[in-house]
């Protein structure tokens, strides 16, 4: 279906003028969301054109990345970020970054090191890193978004501005809520079906769930507590941690020319500690949620996993085999709940199956 054609369904009105005019009830929450996704999708707002958001945050993928190697190449040719992009489903219930006193722990903030407060401010940041989309300020991305076919959508939703940075807030605050929206955070998976009783778990999904919650101990992190902002189980405390992850050879970022470069002169990812100032939180990330997980290699922050079944494994016997390279920031690894778990290969198996219960659309499929 045509841009303009799917814009005159999303935006419930007709084409006048060769644009849309909304003239019939819809809420102000849904066409916000629709608006989003039009600027979520949009492949002319990088700088060349060609990377839109949808980019690396691909919807049959889990909202993360299509290239299962590790990253997408940026806009410009041979530019390439540091980190796997992490899924932004479920990131609306991510809260801003603090310190938990009684936990002794940093929770939350968005990205990988948390150093975005909101969904609106996240939404901003890709647009104007040099190795994503590439403009060179929020100018650039304002005047191609007024270019665009839905921007009088955004004006009459939002009102005329000429202020760069008040447009440019229009435009997050618009991709942040498609980024709320149900489609993105369905909550429509085996497991959300088994909690209302309309779906019973294998016997191998089950065996999986308890090694999850008991003898694998990924319930630590990855808790079964409801959020209470959600109402359901996120399978994560949004906290951070280092597993203790390779470095990872293929990661193309080393390639990248130095005023590109985002890691350390050795090529080490410090993660959470430079964003906090401290050195002990250095190499520490947050604790992604494992909804859709079976949809978004390469896992770790780095790709270093290609698949679900060898992160399982490295957490089972990172300390007792030789299979893996040291840590890449070996100082603040967590060596009390993983890397001598005892699992079988039947159990790492079990795992992946009952991981696998978390991968939303499971209820569509089955109508």
């Amino acid at each position: 279906m045509k841009q303009q054609a799917l814009l005159s369904i999303l935006f419930c009105g007709g084409i006048i003028g060769g644009f849309i005019s909304c003239n019939h009830s819809s809420s102000l929450q849904s066409r916000k969301e629709a608006l989003g996704k039009f600027i979520f999708q949009d492949t002319q707002l990088s700088e060349p054109a060609g990377q839109s958001c949808a980019t690396c945050h691909t919807a049959d993928k889990g909202f993360a990345d299509r290239d299962f190697r590790i990253v997408s190449e940026g806009a410009v040719r041979g530019l390439y970020s540091q980190r796997n992009s992490m899924t932004i489903c479920y990131s609306m219930y991510v809260p801003s970054l603090y310190f938990d006193e009684e936990e002794e722990t940093y929770v939350g903030g968005l990205f990988w090191d948390g150093r975005s407060p909101s969904l609106q401010h996240q939404a901003g940041e890709p647009f104007l890193n040099p190795v994503e989309m590439g403009n060179p300020d929020k100018e650039s991305v304002v005047n191609k978004v007024r270019r665009a076919s839905y921007y009088p959508e955004l004006v009459r939703l939002y009102g005329e501005t000429d202020n760069v940075d008040s447009l440019y807030a229009h435009i997050t605050d618009a991709l942040s809520i498609y980024q709320q929206s149900e489609e993105v955070n369905s909550f429509s998976s085996k497991y959300d079906a088994w909690e209302r009783g309309e779906y019973v778990f294998t016997e191998t999904e089950a065996r999986g769930m308890d090694l999850f919650e008991n003898k694998g101990m990924c319930a630590e992190c990855h808790i079964l507590d409801k959020d209470e902002r959600a109402g359901r189980v996120l399978f994560t405390d949004h906290t951070y941690d280092n597993l203790g992850i390779p470095r990872n050879p293929e990661n193309p970022h080393f390639r990248v020319p130095t005023d590109y470069f985002l890691l350390t002169p050795d090529s080490i990812d410090l993660g959470l500690g430079p964003i906090v100032g401290k050195e002990e939180e250095n190499g520490k990330f947050r604790v992604p949620t494992l909804r859709n997980i079976a949809l978004t290699a390469p896992y770790g922050h780095n790709g270093y996993f290609k698949t679900l079944e060898e992160i399982i494994h490295f957490y089972n016997v990172r300390d007792v085999s030789d299979e893996f390279p040291p840590a890449e920031c070996p100082a603040t690894v967590n060596r009390d709940e993983l890397g001598n778990l005892g699992l079988t290969p039947e159990e790492e198996a079990d795992l992946v199956a009952f991981i696998k219960t978390l991968t939303d659309d499971y209820e569509s499929i089955r109508k």
